[in-house]
């Protein structure tokens, strides 16, 4: 199977839909209390379209665990608003996974300023 610039840049398209429609449904739509507020950082989508893992942040106040809870008991809603507001043949599969990234770049700083001091 050979795969063009064309593949990847369609996957990132669509990724992008999904991240603004997931992130406006779980704003407008959804009213589970422990998903309370998420914010959607990312989503990656398999190159077959089948499958879609969305990255998002938990605020620090909320229970990360419910949240993620949650978030699995409204993968099927979600979904199938999705349906709704996304011209696909087929929408992926979503799979809710939490985003490190904000915290590995805080904990790198964290690193870094220690460094500096410790130089002074």
């Amino acid at each position: 199977m050979n795969l063009t610039v064309h593949d990847f840049k369609r996957t990132d398209r669509i990724g992008d839909q999904i991240k603004m429609e997931v992130a406006d449904i779980l704003t407008r739509k959804t009213r589970d209390p422990r998903i309370g507020f998420v914010t959607v950082t990312s989503v990656e989508i398999s190159d077959d379209l089948q499958h879609a893992k969305i990255f998002v942040t938990v605020q620090k106040e909320q229970d990360p665990k419910q949240a993620f809870i949650g978030l699995r008991k409204a993968a099927g809603f979600i979904r199938a608003e999705l349906s709704r507001r996304v011209q696909l043949r087929r929408v992926p599969e979503l799979s809710f996974l939490p985003d490190e990234s904000t915290e590995k770049v805080s904990h790198i700083l964290d690193l870094l300023d220690r460094i500096e001091k410790g130089k002074q």
